[in-house]
């Protein structure tokens, strides 16, 4: 018996080998022959989906499934299926990537090339090629997470804290955020930082009238959520009624204004502190390489958009905003901070800085919900500072306002007033009735030469200038102004060239600015483009492996799909452009927006929010103006499960909600009977039950319809949070599962790249009802009947990068959408049952399925072995892997996401590294290593420790075991730069800008 048993081990051995052996010739992922000899070759499915056929099998034999349909009725519940022909080519027909292309050409060449000279904080910014090519469209840049992970990440927060330091010189300000989304939900966010900072009893915001219109609707927006009353009038009015003072948390005012004006608000400053109120500042980089610095005149908080700094115009964004803070206001601080530490080998290096104040672990105690940040253009906005340094940026900035002087003087020659010609940089507003009956003639002039101004009333016009100008471009502007009057062609060769600033001598800079030596030797393109990728070798992306984390969905971001994206016919459209010459990006537009709802079964888009947390934002105020509309304004609570994102409890409390937490099941479900009783309980101010699908505990639960029964039975609306979206595509939708309202995150599900921390795009979905209601802007056209105000600065948000995922869906089509969820949920079930036996597994369905992520926990190695979730993490970095998301949502859990972009071999790699972890800390357990001085403990392992003594060494095991754990990786190994970083230190002792001269030197 003991001899066939041998042998029965030995022949099923055999097999698995021979079906690994075939398994590694892998074929395409669908591996269909083509119809006939003219069908696209070049289909998107086969590109984006790991597994080939041969591969899912394989999975699906593994589980015990004879069919994909077996594996998914075991998986999603039959009562929330859909039809297959919901999501398919039929509903969303697929492109080849030729087709697409072509697409995507045929609709830029409908954006008209005009020359936009509009401003309102947007500029034709010019980006070095070497920053285009190298960072803009390099996947070692585009393709990081955020740097959660800091040893494997060292190159972007190296760019993030350039970033920062470059803000804090150029504002002089004590110290930066690492960016926001926009310019106008920056100043909201300095807006209610200014409530906070008076503990919530001063109400009254003032709002100079000369702020950009985009941003005071943005103000209006979030203001009602904390019942804060906006006064929006000329900022001399703002301390002249003691009422008014007596209440005021901060007054915003505009450096320059809207219209060019620049002011000397330092009085006025005084007089607000006076107050006990807090003075925001919006303002220009470039503008402030000549003008006073608002730090140096006692701003509080100075803010504004850094898409100047080389990045593109791209129809409104993505653009890094800035955001700068005195130091009393450092710990307050909205948004990601990058701080400087050292690791255990005293080695100086960087981390994220105060995590503490991650929405996700504040939750409802949070007054702001922002949990991302622009980081891949403010990555872009700081190299262009690297690459031209403080000698170039003040070069720049004088080129562009002596062209302004220069356009000033012709146009004054004409008879026409410059509004603002006291004071200025590089905008002037013109009042054009002496020569035109109104100032649509001038607009039509202009157009006649390709131009665009910006429209104020029916006898004023803007302009605004930029790096861009050149001659011919001026000369154009001009002749404008010249066809305007009735007057011959201009001849400008007499024009007086200008020497002296065109502002008064008092707000002039004369202090330096970026004098750090990263900002002072990178200026030849060999040099800049060797930085660049130096930068980039310090940091793991998913050109080096797969970043299996969970809830965020670290898929492919196809080389396909983002290459229309630095086109100049995408590029270079200002966001304000006339309606009439952005056909192509309203088709786009319309058709996403078109293709997410068949995706979610809702009615209606908006593509506003510009973050997933600002879609969590959008989609509450929503539903807010909708129960006002009916009366029900006093609708105020909202239910939100343990289960949910971490980020609903800030975005509820945002929007003047009161949260009331929901319990869930030891086994994960939520517990629809507390869930009843707190509705009944709420009903007559229940507004909203806020639930994540599946939940970020990584399994569909049965229950979801009947939840949102019991909320609409008790007049609320359910908020159906897209987090989790790709495990639902084709297959279910948010409408059937019972939602009114969803937001989508586009970098998650329609994978747009994450950009290191940013950008990121999140879309709401709304059922007829909502439609009405979605947002608004005060320049173009968005938005429904009883639209709320804007929720972010650009009328189509980050509207540049809805391109990529307009490319996604369009070529994979409704079947490719539909398959690609199916191969999520496959990769996650199959790494679930090889890492079964090594680790706990903490949810799972009555099937013992998961959904496309799943949560395992290591609380009993904490309690065997003193081993934390942090130190399988760094341990992970030494395989060459990205962590799991680490102690969320559970502390001592970690969540895995694979993805369907990830083949049987990547994801075996990964099983196998895990496995072999735990091998590692059974030796641990068992006293083989000792508890404080072992390969988890003490990971990650970089290469500079590996060259240290015998006597540095003092370690209980061998180089080759922390290094080469496993063979493959003597073959391709990516090294973590510095060991593991302490948090505390750099919390203790918060440095966030560049080392100087004298600290390098030491």
């Amino acid at each position: 018996m003991a001899a066939l048993r041998v042998a029965s081990t030995c022949l099923r051995q055999s097999a698995a080998r021979s079906i690994h052996q075939s398994l590694s010739v892998r074929g395409l992922a669908t591996a269909k022959s083509p119809k006939n000899l003219f069908e696209s070759l070049d289909t998107f499915t086969d590109r984006h989906i790991g597994p080939d056929d041969n591969e899912t099998e394989f999975m699906l034999s593994k589980l015990g499934f004879d069919s994909m349909e077996s594996f998914l009725a075991a998986t999603v519940p039959q009562n929330i299926r859909i039809a297959g022909s919901t999501v398919s080519n039929v509903s969303i027909p697929a492109l080849s990537e030729t087709e697409l292309h072509a697409s995507a050409k045929r609709l830029g060449r409908k954006n008209e090339q005009f020359k936009s000279f509009i401003g309102m904080g947007y500029h034709n910014a010019v980006v070095p090629p070497v920053i285009l090519r190298n960072v803009f469209e390099n996947p070692a840049w585009y393709t990081p997470y955020t740097p959660y992970q800091p040893e494997i990440a060292q190159g972007r927060l190296e760019s993030l804290v350039n970033f920062q330091t470059m803000i804090m010189s150029l504002t002089s300000m004590h110290i930066s955020n690492a960016s926001l989304l926009d310019e106008a939900t920056a100043a909201a966010e300095a807006m209610v930082m200014a409530y906070v900072q008076s503990n919530q009893k001063k109400k009254t915001f003032f709002v100079d009238k000369a702020v950009l219109p985009q941003t005071i609707s943005v103000l209006k927006t979030r203001a009602k959520g904390f019942g804060i009353n906006i006064c929006v009038g000329d900022v001399a009015d703002a301390l002249k009624f003691d009422a008014l003072r007596a209440d005021l948390a901060g007054v915003l005012i505009q450096y320059p204004d809207v219209n060019g004006l620049i002011t000397d608000y330092s009085d006025f400053t005084k007089q607000v502190h006076e107050a006990g109120a807090l003075v925001i500042v919006a303002t220009d980089l470039l503008a402030l390489t000549l003008l006073k610095p608002p730090g140096e005149w006692g701003a509080d908080v100075v803010l504004g958009n850094s898409a100047r700094f080389g990045v593109p115009a791209g129809y409104g964004g993505p653009h890094g905003a800035f955001f700068a803070v005195t130091e009393k206001l450092k710990r307050k601080m909205p948004g990601r901070l990058i701080g400087r530490s050292k690791d255990t080998m005293g080695n100086p290096a960087y981390r994220l800085a105060l995590q503490t104040r991650e929405q996700h672990i504040r939750r409802e105690k949070a007054t702001s919900n922002i949990c991302t940040s622009q980081a891949l253009l403010a990555n872009m906005a700081a190299m262009y500072a690297v690459y031209h340094g403080p000698i170039g940026l003040e070069r720049i900035a004088k080129k562009v306002h002596f062209l302004t002087q220069i356009l000033k003087s012709a146009v004054e020659r004409l008879g026409f007033r410059v509004i603002n010609a006291s004071s200025y940089f590089d905008t002037l507003t013109i009042d054009v009735s002496k020569h035109c009956a109104n100032a649509e003639v001038m607009h039509a002039a202009a157009a006649l030469q390709g131009l665009n101004l910006r429209r104020v009333d029916k006898n004023t016009v803007g302009v605004t200038l930029d790096e861009s100008v050149g001659q011919e471009d001026l000369l154009s502007l001009i002749r404008a102004f010249y066809v305007a009057a009735s007057q011959p062609e201009p001849d400008v060769a007499d024009l007086p060239i200008p020497t002296e600033p065109a502002f008064p001598h008092q707000l002039a800079r004369e202090s330096e600015f970026l004098s750090h030596p990263v900002f002072n030797k990178h200026h030849s393109e060999t040099e800049m483009l060797r930085y660049i990728f130096h930068l980039a070798s310090k940091d793991l992306g998913l050109v080096h492996a797969m970043i299996p984390l969970g809830s965020c969905t670290m898929k492919l971001n196809s080389t396909s799909s983002m290459i229309p994206l630095t086109w100049p016919e995408f590029g270079s459209i200002h966001p304000f452009a006339p309606h009439e010459q952005v056909e192509g990006y309203r088709k786009i537009i319309k058709e996403l927006e078109d293709d997410l709802c068949k995706i979610t079964g809702f009615h209606a888009c908006s593509v506003q929010p510009n973050s997933g947390a600002a879609g969590e934002y959008a989609g509450l105020t929503v539903i807010r103006a909708y129960h006002e509309s009916r009366g029900e304004g006093h609708r105020d609570v909202c239910l939100i499960p343990l289960s949910a994102h971490g980020t609903n409890p800030a975005s509820a409390v945002m929007a003047g909600l009161k949260v009331v937490p929901v319990k869930t099941h030891s086994d994960g479900n939520l517990d629809l009977g507390d869930l009843k009783a707190k509705a009944e309980k709420h009903k007559d101010n229940l507004a909203v039950f806020m639930i994540t699908y599946p939940s970020t505990f990584g399994v569909f639960e049965d229950g979801i319809t009947d939840a949102c029964k019991i909320i609409h039975d008790c007049g609320g609306q359910v908020y159906l949070d897209g987090a989790n979206l790709n495990a639902q595509v084709g297959l279910t939708n948010p409408a059937v599962c019972g939602g009114d309202v969803c937001h989508l995150n586009l970098h998650k599900t329609f994978a747009i790249p994450h950009g290191g921390g940013g950008p990121g795009v999140g879309p709401i979905c709304v059922a007829e009802h909502l439609a009405p209601f979605l947002p608004s802007h005060p320049l173009v056209k968005t938005g429904g009947d009883a639209a709320i105000d804007a929720v972010s600065a650009a009328p189509f948000g980050s509207a540049s990068i809805l391109l990529i995922s307009w490319a996604y869906i369009k070529m994979l089509g409704g079947n490719g959408l539909s398959e690609s969820t199916n191969i999520a949920l496959l990769n996650a079930n199959y790494m679930a049952h090889r890492l079964a036996g090594h680790y706990s597994l903490r949810f799972k369905n009555k099937n013992g399925r998961v959904a496309h992520e799943l949560l395992i926990d290591l609380a009993e190695f904490d309690k065997a072995a003193g081993l934390k979730v942090t130190d399988f993490a760094k341990r992970v970095q030494d395989y060459g892997f990205h962590p799991p998301t680490c102690s969320w949502p559970i502390s001592t859990c970690m969540l895995i996401e694979p993805t369907e972009s990830e083949t049987l071999e990547e994801i075996d790699r990964f099983c196998d590294a895990m496995i072999q972890i735990r091998k590692e800390a059974e030796d641990i357990i068992t006293g083989k290593q000792p508890k404080d001085n072992n390969l988890l403990k003490n990971a990650p392992h970089p290469l500079s420790l590996m060259v240290t003594s015998d006597k540095e060494w003092n370690r209980p095991y061998s180089r080759e075991e922390a290094a080469y754990p496993v063979p493959w990786l003597r073959e391709k190994k990516f090294w973590p730069t510095v060991s593991r970083i302490d948090d505390a230190y750099g919390d203790l002792n918060l440095i966030c800008d560049c080392p100087t001269v004298e600290e390098l030197a030491s």
